[in-house]
């Protein structure tokens, strides 16, 4: 063990082995020692960032029946929806108004909507409010765009642009692993196409996210193997802004799990941090873990406090709804011992409202 922290500390890369060992048998505050150590080298400055968005579900209507979802209602099932124009400008106005600078947009596999409801929905976004960045349409989205509409996912990518997409969010990655999504997602996209969504985003010129929801039904390897999947991707494209781990919520879904601790958390968010050498950022989840931990995150590798979250549903249907305003999460930062710092997606500070 004391070999393999020196390999680290002398900045060598860790091979899947050696991640794995690393994972089982290390110290948890070793652990959070050598990522805090890897993170003040990239970010020495003493600064916590966090973007001030909105995540507005276009849709909660979906065909894919997820297991982990307790969010969506299947095709026909009482209480689906589709966003109309007055509604989405009501949040985008009141996210301005809130400081706001960036709505996150995602929604279901809905089987029925033209494309052009897509293309429409960015147009009117850019038309009437050019100033939001839109961070919109995970892989798993496109992906089933690009099946249900006849056209490749390059075709997809580069109209979803062309139309006001400024970025792609790194949501329905769940775990990279094809066996794990069979059992937990099977109708969603596999590892290899959601990478792919990815690579060609990256090629286009969009910068992304990248997520991990563990706790559920994978292993210590495949956590792992995601890890490994995300570094290999970012070496060829150097596309991903952050990484954002957050853990499993099982209630109200159809897998039975017990809720990850937090020191498997930090143990999962360290080790994300020493593995993944060529991602700059990553994030903490105050929205699952809550903010004392959260704080203690900023310890074990993280450098940014996530989202302001103006809105937030798919977490909150699964049990867990924590709230933080602006002034909290200014707080929460400057308590930890950090800076807080207001950016936008590609981490360029901007000015907080006063």
């Amino acid at each position: 063990m004391q070999t393999l922290l020196n390999t680290i500390r002398e900045g060598k890369r860790l091979d899947r082995d050696q991640a794995l060992h690393l994972y089982r048998h290390a110290d948890l505050h070793d652990l959070g020692e050598l990522a805090h150590d890897i993170r003040l080298a990239k970010h020495p400055e003493p600064v916590v960032t966090y973007v001030a968005d909105r995540n507005i579900n276009y849709s909660n209507i979906c065909s894919c029946g997820c297991r982990f979802c307790a969010f969506f209602k299947a095709p026909g099932q009482a209480g689906g929806y589709v966003i109309e124009h007055d509604e989405l400008a009501e949040k985008i106005e009141e996210t301005l108004a809130l400081g706001g600078t960036q709505i996150l947009m995602q929604g279901g596999h809905h089987p029925e909507l033209p494309f052009s409801f897509y293309e429409e929905l960015l147009q009117f976004i850019g038309s009437n409010y050019p100033s939001i960045h839109v961070h919109a349409f995970s892989p798993p989205e496109i992906f089933y765009f690009s099946k249900l509409y006849n056209m490749n996912v390059a075709t997809i990518i580069e109209r979803l642009r062309r139309a006001g997409l400024h970025s792609i969010p790194g949501g329905g990655a769940e775990i990279l692993v094809n066996s794990v999504r069979e059992q937990v997602s099977p109708n969603k996209c596999t590892a290899d196409e959601w990478l792919a969504v990815m690579e060609e985003a990256h090629n286009q010129g969009l910068r992304t996210t990248a997520t991990m929801m563990f706790g559920h039904e994978e292993s210590v390897e495949d956590r792992i193997d995601h890890l490994l999947a995300i570094r290999d991707l970012q070496d060829r494209t150097r596309g991903f802004t952050a990484f954002i781990p957050w853990t499993f919520q099982p209630e109200n879904t159809n897998i039975a799990a017990r809720p990850a601790t937090a020191p498997e958390y930090l143990r999962l968010l360290a080790l994300s941090r020493i593995v993944l050498d060529n991602v700059e950022n990553l994030q903490v989840s105050w929205v699952t873990m809550g903010p004392k931990i959260a704080q203690l995150a900023l310890y074990f590798g993280g450098n940014d406090f996530g989202s302001l979250m103006i809105e937030e549903n798919v977490v909150k249907a699964a049990g867990v709804s924590f709230r933080l305003t602006r002034q909290e999460i200014n707080r929460l930062i400057k308590r930890a011992g950090f800076r807080p710092v207001q950016r936008n997606m590609v981490y360029q500070p901007v000015e907080q409202p006063a």
